[in-house]
């Protein structure tokens, strides 16, 4: 299962989010969402759990909990949506 968390500090890790996730159960992967031009942390990131009980487990207890002094939005990703590209009107 694909885990979406927001409202994260900017100094949170992929190796963060792999420790607090992983009191639950494996974790396949973990990214923190950057901007491409600065490399700055956007805020949020995902977590890959490969069981589907360990992470709601994981989504139903920290949903609401602090991470680094902020207080974390956890929950199943949504799949992502195809977006046009980007064109210039000039």
């Amino acid at each position: 299962m694909n885990i979406y968390i927001g409202n994260l500090d900017y100094g949170v890790t992929e190796a963060d989010l792999r420790e607090t996730f992983g009191q639950f159960g494996e974790v396949s992967s973990s990214s923190v969402i950057t901007d491409k031009f600065t490399g700055r942390s956007k805020g949020f990131g995902f977590v890959e759990m490969s069981d589907n009980a360990a992470a709601s487990e994981a989504i139903s207890s920290l949903n609401g909990s602090e991470l680094n002094g902020r207080t974390i939005k956890v929950n199943e990703a949504k799949p992502r949506e195809e977006r046009p590209a980007y064109r210039s009107r000039y």
